[in-house]
């Protein structure tokens, strides 16, 4: 007998109700756990992007500090040739080991010729330098060979050697004769000239030895006082620094007039660096600041140079220094100089050496191809300031118009399309967003042929005071500084230093 098939359910498992429950819930947490998942990876993509993007901005600082420390400060695409940090030691050995070596193959052959040294191309001595001639005649003017017959001069060979007086102390003794009148008993006498320190004993080569071994120099004072006692010259440390500070004053008036002259000055320089001040009365130090401001440098005139010594920096000092000044200003890209150009009457310039920096320090870090085709980019552009330089205004004008504009523009069209393929946060992605965000204060220059390219002429400036704190190590009264900071500027200013 054969019975009918049972009907299936449209479930299969409504004839089980148990299981199908069971299996909903299961499948319902195995997709709640793949959505976790899901949520898990991207968490973990965001953290390890953030991570690559920290250990990159990370390398490239330590690459910066590094080389800030450890190597050349030179940003030179290639080193090739350049000798390194200890160069005049190797050269100083060198000569050292030579010359031994020609000692003892001359003891060894006493008759053997000498061997002649190989010599670079020497550099003629300075001709504006005095010479003291020494004419060498031979001991008899007659001749030996044949029995004293009077020799004829028929030339001469000369030699110059370079020589250098130390510092000599010499005595100027001032006698004032006095005159009297028998009838009138009137005393007559010559007034005394006028001195920068009255009744002090230092004249004026001596004060001006002290500034410029301390301020350009970078010697304490303490080895101008031992300096000093070599020539059985007694000076006492407390007396240097009293004609340090009292010279800042003497000098306040003349660096005011080279401000005044200095803000008559269409086109400025401006950067700053900070200087270790001591505190009275803590016993420690606390960062302070100097401002420094200087002219144009393709304007044709004598370069001014001022510091202006500030506490802090805040971008108020330099509106202060600066206050009633039109013209362009040429800055980093440091906040603090925002405030000048919100009127207008202050127009920024961008540093390009600013720019390049950012890819070089990242070249330098991961070896960038594009951060080296960036630097050769803006070496093509220097190249062209180097064609233009000793031309007059008008000609370096003509010169970056034909050279300059056209390959800035081909530079920019080339950062907008590498930045489109650079992802965001990494350190190429910040070093072209730098240079776009500045582009136009960076190409001003161009428009003309006067505006500086770059900050680099300030920053040399500032230099010698890094130099001063790296070695000479000053530690700076906060009362004392500003005169201080000004008789060093009067001094650079003057016999072109800077």
């Amino acid at each position: 007998m054969n019975l009918p098939p049972l009907p299936m359910p449209l479930n299969p498992f409504s004839a089980l109700p148990g299981r199908a429950v069971l299996a909903s819930d299961e499948l319902d947490r195995l997709l709640d756990e793949l959505e976790l998942s899901r949520q898990t990876i991207a968490l973990r993509d965001v953290a390890l992007q953030a991570a690559e993007l920290k250990i990159q901005a990370l390398t490239l600082e330590l690459a910066h500090h590094k080389r800030i420390r450890f190597g050349q400060k030179s940003e030179a695409l290639s080193a090739a040739g350049q000798g390194d940090l200890f160069n005049e030691t190797v050269i100083a050995d060198q000569s050292a080991i030579e010359e031994e070596l020609e000692r003892l193959a001359r003891q060894a052959k006493p008759s053997a010729p000498r061997k002649p040294r190989i010599k670079a191309g020497r550099q003629p001595l300075p001709a504006h330098l005095p010479r003291i001639v020494h004419v060498h005649e031979p001991e008899t003017c007659q001749c030996v060979l044949c029995g004293g017959t009077d020799l004829v001069k028929i030339g001469e060979d000369v030699t110059e050697q370079l020589d250098v007086e130390p510092a000599k102390f010499t005595v100027h003794r001032h006698v004032y004769p006095q005159y009297a009148c028998r009838p009138c008993e009137a005393i007559v006498a010559a007034p005394a000239p006028a001195s920068i320190i009255d009744g002090g004993m230092a004249a004026v080569g001596l004060l001006v030895w002290v500034l410029v071994s301390k301020f350009l120099d970078h010697l304490p004072l303490y080895r101008l006082v031992q300096i000093a006692a070599r020539q059985n010259v007694p000076l006492a440390l407390s007396t240097l620094a009293d004609w340090v500070g009292r010279l800042g004053v003497a000098l306040e008036p003349l660096a005011d007039r080279l401000a005044e002259l200095q803000r008559q000055r269409p086109v400025l320089h401006a950067d700053e660096t900070p200087v270790q001040q001591l505190d009275p009365g803590g016993g420690k130090t606390k960062k302070a600041y100097l401002w420094a401001y200087r002219s144009n440098g393709l304007d044709g005139e004598p370069p001014i140079i001022l510091f202006d010594y500030q506490t802090s920096r805040e971008g108020k000092h330099a509106s202060a220094f600066l206050r009633g000044w039109g013209g362009h200003l040429m800055v980093d890209d440091y906040a603090g100089y925002k405030a000048l150009f919100r009127d207008g009457s202050v127009i920024e310039l961008g540093c390009m050496a600013h720019a390049r920096r950012k890819f070089f320090d990242l070249a330098k870090a991961s070896q960038s191809p594009i951060a080296v085709r960036a630097l050769r980019h803006i070496a093509r552009l220097y190249r062209i300031e180097a064609k233009a330089e000793g031309k007059t205004t008008e000609e370096r004008k003509q010169i970056r118009a034909k050279h300059a504009k056209p390959r800035l523009k081909l530079y920019h069209a080339w950062l907008l399309k590498t930045r489109a393929t650079v992802p965001d946060g990494t350190g190429t992605a910040k070093a072209i967003d730098y240079t776009l965000k500045r582009w136009p204060a960076l190409i001003r220059y161009a428009e003309t042929g006067h505006l500086p390219v770059d900050n680099n002429p300030v920053e040399n400036t500032i230099r010698p005071i890094a130099v001063g704190k790296n070695y000479a190590q000053p530690i700076i009264m906060r009362s004392r500084l500003p005169m201080f900071a000004r008789g060093r500027c009067r001094l650079g200013s003057s016999v072109g230093l800077f």
